[in-house]
């Protein structure tokens, strides 16, 4: 199946509505929350399409793919590209140069090696710290918010990066209990670090797919990351 323009579009408005009636159920300002088109398996025509409808903020689950598509799109002004999936750090000196922010980070190693890669190139890059909330053993993340708390203190002090939230991939459930629960933990996460790191510019709770994202807004997420409701099923694409 191929992706024309009206079809995204009317996916878009739809979304763009839900995302307006749950932030304004739950009392928020729906401008606070930042809808980033997920690109993952889908291919370079898919994002142009969503370019055309006025879509600025992408996110990629691997840096080999996301270079292979984006690497002539990374200087437009008007693009934004996330990594959103796992950095290893043999993969942080493209991820230095190819994406705006990191949201996955988990292991103040990778920091580091971001931070050092960054440095080379002369920039200062946006990071989230990711948390595992569903405990799956499948998901990356640091495991414990405490963790994550105390790691974020060395994180902080490497010149290149500068923290800008946290970050959560909920559980792959039915049970919206549990993915309340989830999103509501980083919440507290985000919190918690806000006590702890008044000085850093903590603005960003990044949380939510395209099951899941009426929750986390709900939830106060300000970042959801959208795939399969914009673009259809991963399964019949049509290069």
């Amino acid at each position: 199946m191929r992706l024309d323009l009206q079809t995204f579009t009317d996916n878009l408005h739809s979304v763009q509505k839900r995302i307006t009636d749950t932030a304004t159920r739950a009392g928020r300002d729906p401008a606070e929350i930042r809808l980033m088109a997920v690109t993952k398996t889908f291919p370079p025509a898919y994002i142009e399409v969503a370019r055309q409808a006025g879509l600025t903020l992408f996110g990629e689950n691997r840096v080999q793919e996301a270079q292979e598509k984006y690497q002539t799109l990374v200087t437009a002004p008007d693009l934004e590209l996330h990594l959103i999936g796992h950095l290893q750090r043999n993969k942080a000196k493209i991820a230095a140069s190819l994406f705006l922010c990191v949201q996955s980070i988990d292991k103040l190693q990778t920091a580091e090696a971001l931070n050092r890669h960054c440095a080379e190139i002369g920039r200062t890059m946006d990071i989230l710290l990711e948390l595992n909330t569903s405990g799956e053993a499948s998901k990356f993340g640091f495991n414990e918010a405490e963790e994550l708390w105390r790691v974020c203190g060395e994180i902080a002090s490497l010149d290149s990066l500068r923290i800008r939230g946290v970050m959560t991939v909920g559980p792959f459930t039915a049970d919206r209990d549990r993915i309340r629960r989830a999103f509501a933990d980083l919440r507290d996460c985000l919190d918690g670090l806000r006590s702890r790191f008044p000085e850093l510019p903590l603005d960003t709770l990044s949380m939510g797919m395209s099951g899941d994202f009426e929750i986390a807004v709900e939830e106060g997420a300000t970042c959801i990351r959208l795939g399969t409701i914009l673009f259809g099923s991963r399964g019949e694409v049509d290069e």
